[in-house]
């Protein structure tokens, strides 16, 4: 069941989002939190609850009076932060446009070429497109 748990906290993450500006965390170390802190709750009450939608984040607001408030606090905290890491992701690249025409003209598209050029480049590429490849899990 432990094992069942760790995965369940895994991919509800996925199923949920907002958004904040806290420093994001990566789809693992948000599963161990989880893991860590809601585990024990999401196998009493939550285990028969389909993942996604928010529907066990709704189980676990339907059982508050019984589920640790750090498993509340930590569960909002890491899916706004995968969210900020999925949303970073999703805009890297228009961020860093002038950094990527500047630091990688004539590198393609695809196979991660570009983000292998911006890598190579961070130390020289915009603050912002620094902050964005920070922001995705990048770097």
């Amino acid at each position: 069941m432990k094992k069942q748990a760790i995965g369940l906290a895994a991919l509800l993450l996925l199923g949920t989002a907002a958004t904040t500006s806290a420093q994001t965390v990566s789809f693992a170390e948000a599963g161990a939190v989880i893991a860590r802190s809601c585990g024990p709750s999401i196998e009493r009450f939550c285990s028969k609850v389909n993942i996604g939608n928010g529907q066990v984040r709704q189980c676990l607001q339907q059982h508050q009076d019984q589920v640790p408030s750090a498993c509340i606090m930590d569960y909002d905290r890491v899916t706004a932060s995968i969210a900020k890491r999925l949303q970073a992701q999703q805009g890297a690249f228009k961020v860093c446009n002038a950094s990527i025409r500047e630091y990688c003209p004539g590198v393609k598209f695809g196979d991660a070429n570009v983000l292998d050029c911006l890598l190579t480049a961070r130390k020289v590429v915009g603050a912002s497109c620094k902050q964005a490849l920070l922001d995705a899990g990048w770097q």
